[in-house]
């Protein structure tokens, strides 16, 4: 049965009324991101960012999934294979929408880490500077959300999701931050087939092998159909013949050994460079891998100033 994984970005909850980060009116051109998202920023000032994250808190908590959040729960209920949900996101609105399988790669609005010991926590809706960790009690509390500068979430196992996975899908990312914008070139690389669900093209779109643009709410539902219905018909012809064996999927260096793609590429900060002729037998001297990128921090933009990041 082949293996299903959805990086989903602030693209996918904006029908449901929360706003995206880049676009024109996104959250970045209201807020300096060093000021809100940064663990500078919230040094220098933790009241604003407790301030700035109740805010959003509030919102998310009362916000309700969108079209495209359930056909993505009803991809994964009826999926004969496995379905695995990245998201970016820090709504929880996949959740309410009765997704089970989700890895937060940046974090829970509703959790609360101590920056002292570790400890994590559900968050309650309004937190505060005074507020003491549960375990420890030192006052070092803050949201349990990846700030740029910091290591994303559950890295090593999404390296291994994106190396097992038959079809890649991106839903409603800018294609901008890393190492999110650096998944498709990756599960392309893998082997997988690769699709990018935007409203329109993001920065990242020539990673991938097919491109659907529009509202996620119309593009998302259209999607899933459409998987589950070719299940069906492959169901139906399965029936008629054997099902031929899928050959093994090369890994690592196996992959850029046997490899036919050009161009490959690796990540660092936020460009890509060449990294290595994928159709030699070996790499060159101190060239990286393409099996992941060096540098899987969620780095800050260039440019940080008040406006589009």
């Amino acid at each position: 049965m082949e293996k299903i994984v959805i990086l989903t970005g602030a693209g996918i909850s904006a029908e449901s009324g929360l706003g995206t980060f880049r676009d024109e009116g996104g959250i970045w051109t209201q807020y300096a991101l060093e000021d809100v998202a940064t663990p500078e920023g919230f040094a220098r000032d933790s009241v604003l960012v407790h301030d700035f994250y109740n805010a959003r808190r509030a919102q998310a908590a009362e916000a309700e999934p969108n079209p495209a959040h359930k056909a993505l729960a009803l991809l994964e209920a009826e999926h004969k294979g496995e379905v695995l949900i990245v998201t970016q996101n820090v709504d929880g609105l996949h959740e309410k929408a009765g997704c089970r399988n989700v890895l937060h790669m940046h974090g829970q609005l509703d959790r609360a880490l101590c920056g002292g010991c570790g400890h994590r926590w559900e968050a309650p809706l309004v937190m505060a500077v005074e507020d003491a960790c549960q375990a420890c009690g030192a006052r070092a509390v803050r949201p349990d959300v990846v700030w740029f500068g910091e290591m994303p979430y559950h890295m090593d196992r999404i390296d291994r999701e994106l190396a097992e996975a038959d079809i890649f899908a991106a839903i409603g990312t800018s294609g901008q931050v890393y190492p999110a914008a650096a998944f498709g070139q990756l599960a392309g690389a893998y082997g997988a087939r690769t699709v990018e669900l935007n409203l329109e093209r993001s920065a990242a779109s020539e990673d991938f092998s097919e491109l659907r643009h529009g509202p996620a709410s119309q593009v998302v539902p259209a999607w899933v159909e459409e998987v589950l219905r070719g299940e069906d018909l492959t169901r139906a012809e399965s029936r008629a013949k054997p099902a031929a064996r899928a050959p093994a999927r090369p890994h690592g260096l196996a992959l850029l050994r046997t490899s036919r793609h050009t161009g490959m590429s690796d990540v660092l900060g936020h460009h890509k460079v060449p990294v290595t002729n994928v159709g030699s037998a070996t790499p060159r001297a101190g060239a990286r891998t393409a099996s992941r990128p060096d540098i899987w921090t969620k780095e800050k933009p260039r440019r940080v100033g008040r406006g589009r990041a």
